[in-house]
């Protein structure tokens, strides 16, 4: 019988090259095309291309491209909102990722926290996720955002009415994280 390696006896694996830049006009076929895929339908709740291209022009809003890899191609986008808000609460509007599995998403998601912390100032980081996105919520869960409720039946779509659970991070719960080195360096 093969003996499996332990954590401590596998290969550290090299941190994953991920990086938001923002969308631009160009970048909308794109950002509609994922965010269409019948994968990732259930999952979201779509825009139309003119609200991708408000987002993209107004301030409160910040509209980026994931870009991954070696050749740090496109991979999923995220929107954040709130970026003005007087009350430093800023939310995590929608993050798309194609490629699923291969670590993307959990690597933007430090990414967007370092962006909303770090330049963007928030006291609190927030989001909604449907509750059968198992998937996603592992991921949340794992980066250290916290439950604060359930919007029962909030959201109307073809399956009927969906509920989401909302969760966030605090800017001190944030900091303790990077001090256990759970977080991207300043």
């Amino acid at each position: 019988m093969t003996k499996l390696p332990t954590a401590d006896e596998r290969p550290a694996r090299a941190p994953l090259r991920v990086r938001l830049r923002p969308t631009m006009q160009s970048d909308i076929e794109y950002v509609l095309s994922i965010e269409r895929d019948p994968v990732n339908l259930p999952f979201i709740t779509p825009w139309e291309r003119t609200q991708h291209e408000a987002a993209i022009r107004f301030p409160d809003f910040r509209h980026f491209i994931v870009e991954g890899g070696t050749d740090l191609s496109a991979v999923g986008f995220l929107i954040l909102i709130g970026c003005k808000s007087p009350h430093q609460s800023l939310e995590l509007k929608r993050m798309v990722v194609q490629a699923k599995g291969a670590g993307f998403g959990r690597a933007a998601l430090r990414v967007a926290k370092k962006v909303a912390f770090d330049d963007l100032g928030a006291h609190r980081f927030w989001l909604d996720v449907k509750t059968h996105n198992t998937r996603a919520k592992a991921l949340y869960d794992g980066e250290g955002f916290v439950v604060e409720g359930t919007l029962r039946e909030s959201v109307r779509t073809a399956r009927g009415f969906e509920s989401l659970i909302v969760m966030s991070m605090l800017q001190s719960e944030f900091a303790q994280r990077r001090a256990q080195g759970l977080e991207l360096a300043a």
